[in-house]
């Protein structure tokens, strides 16, 4: 806070004035009155008692909580709350409310009775409300199993609860949190309506049907004027009558027809993809795509469980270490390394907040291929400085495409790469964290660019829509880019593929998710000419989640594939 204070003091009179002074003649000193003296030590004081007053409110041994802004304490037990909520943990959840039994049985039936599978609940920017509350507004994005995403905002009051609480900061329950429209008299209700599946076949002109491949039905459901598609509609009604109030969502409008949807999938590489998938131990979400390098032709698109979200496609994950293929394209083509130039791996890198390494692994004095292979966050993370802030999304766009508007043939989430707001998140965009986004389809096609050298449009149907425009990779980025892809998995962190015929390449990335939930594992592959992308949430590792479900993959389809 700042103030402007004018001030005017005049001297006395002189008793005796004479000719005024000429502009040239000099002057003086001026005399000082009482007046002015006064007025002086007046402005002094002001600003004295107003710096004063700042160190007590701000900065002093009696500064408010919260004067900049809500209190940060708020903030982590929102973000706690959407956390629990959406891995399932709703009694943890509740116990972070004002009514936790009431806010649990809630959660659990609104999310169940909607068939909801996985909710995704992002946190926006607090503020301050009134009575000392705070309020903190999200985004809830609801994938209803089999038919699509339901999103809409609401807001989470939070209030700090009594002195014998501990002062702790509480998710001030109400049902109306949960959707400003639920309340203690209206509901939510899912309607569906029985549907024909969509008619479509393969590149080989093969039928392509959910019974043979489950992963597919949000796909065809997705495909052109191929049928009709599951459909259905989320609707308020009146919890005592049963009454429609309003319609909310409604997923799958389209009528069916006779029509074939022609695709680009090719049943053997789709067939291998469900097997991969249904072979992960632990039965963690994870999905997979698989395109030709040359065309961008999609192979395969395969999720699990194989109903609901199609988050192969259109799924927004941090890409983790896969991206230091955008990264290294970047440092390369700049000439700020080659693959032997000698960059140190340590421990730990200090940039805002600390960054290690899998394992906190270290290398010293390794050249930047030992960077690459073993994947060293602290080596990639040094080099911040030699790449203007907006470099790796410049780069992104120009040269992969990420962020452009991709027409694959149904809907698709195609890639972020934000400029970073400070040094600490430019620090966590060279490993591909912050807030970059993207997801299999994004990093299937990043690995087929980078490894051909050119950037091809991913499609699922023929003849797509491209709006895209891209400029090559210069051939010797491509290829350090491939040699060090293939000492990853000859020496490396994808060493888990190097028992598998032909010349594999690959790259290995774990991404932090939050705090609260273990990390997704990520893994990008190329053989011959096909590129493919893994991810599985919570896999902690690359190499010990999506490595395994890469090699049976590449196991069932022997070959180039293509």
């Amino acid at each position: 806070m700042g103030a402007a204070l004018v001030c005017s003091a005049h001297d006395d009179p002189p008793q005796h004035p004479g000719p005024p002074l000429a502009p040239w003649e000099p002057q003086g000193p001026p005399r000082r009155s009482r007046t002015a003296v006064r007025a002086l030590l007046a402005v002094v004081l002001v600003l004295a008692l107003t710096a004063l007053g700042l160190y007590v409110a701000k900065a002093g041994p009696f500064a408010r909580p919260g004067a900049d802004g809500p209190d940060p304490a708020a903030a982590a037990q929102a973000r706690g709350f959407l956390a629990d909520w959406s891995h399932d943990r709703l009694d943890a959840a509740g116990a972070r409310t004002t009514h936790p039994a009431e806010a649990s049985r809630i959660l659990g039936s609104f999310t169940s009775g909607l068939e909801i599978t996985r909710p995704r609940l992002s946190a926006g920017v607090p503020r301050e409300a009134e009575g000392g509350a705070v309020e903190v507004p999200f985004t809830a994005r609801m994938p209803v199993k089999g038919l699509g995403t339901w999103t809409y905002t609401s807001r989470m009051p939070l209030r700090q609860a009594k002195d014998g609480d501990g002062g702790r900061w509480l998710v001030d329950w109400k049902p109306g949190l949960v959707h400003p429209r639920l309340s203690g008299v209206a509901k939510f209700r899912l309607d569906r309506e029985d549907t024909s599946e969509p008619k479509a076949k393969d590149r080989h002109g093969k039928p392509l049907t959910s019974a043979a491949a489950p992963s597919l039905a949000p796909v065809l459901a997705q495909l052109g004027d191929g049928g009709a598609g599951p459909r259905g509609a989320i609707r308020l009604v009146d919890r005592t009558s049963g009454e429609v109030l309003r319609t909310e969502a409604r997923f799958g409008a389209k009528e069916a027809t006779d029509k074939v949807a022609e695709t680009t999938l090719d049943s053997t590489w789709q067939t291998a993809a469900e097997h991969a998938l249904a072979a992960e131990p632990e039965d963690r979400n994870a999905s997979l795509v698989a395109l030709r390098g040359d065309t961008g032709e999609i192979l395969a698109v395969a999720n699990s469980p194989a109903t609901g979200f199609n988050r192969a496609v259109s799924g927004t994950y941090a890409p983790g270490s896969t991206f230091k293929l955008v990264t290294s394209s970047a440092l390369l083509m700049k000439g700020v390394v080659r693959p032997d130039t000698v960059v140190d791996c340590p421990k730990q890198l200090v940039v805002g907040k600390e960054f290690h390494n899998v394992e906190t692994s270290f290398f010293p004095d390794a050249t930047f291929r030992k960077d690459f292979t073993e994947s060293c966050n602290t080596a990639f993370i040094s080099l911040r400085d030699k790449l203007a802030p907006t470099a790796l999304g410049d780069v992104a766009r120009e040269y992969y495409g990420i962020g452009q508007e991709w027409h694959i043939g149904v809907p698709s989430y195609d890639g972020s790469v934000p400029a970073p707001k400070d040094e600490t998140e430019k620090a966590a965009s060279m490993i591909g964290q912050a807030r970059l986004q993207a997801n299999p389809l994004i990093m299937a096609s990043v690995t087929a660019t980078a490894t051909t050298g050119r950037f091809r449009m991913p499609h699922l149907v023929p003849n797509p829509k491209d709006t895209t425009k891209t400029t090559p990779l210069p051939a010797q980025v491509t290829t350090d880019l491939r040699t060090l892809m293939r000492a990853t998995v000859t020496e490396g962190t994808a060493h888990i593929l190097s028992d598998l015929p032909g010349e594999i390449g690959g790259k290995t990335g774990t991404a932090e998710v939050s705090d609260d939930a273990p990390n997704n594992g990520w893994m990008v592959a190329r053989r011959g000419n096909v590129a493919i992308a893994c991810v599985v949430e919570g896999g902690v590792t690359g190499s010990g989640s999506a490595g395994p479900i890469l090699h049976e993959l590449l196991s069932r389809v022997p070959g180039d594939g293509e």
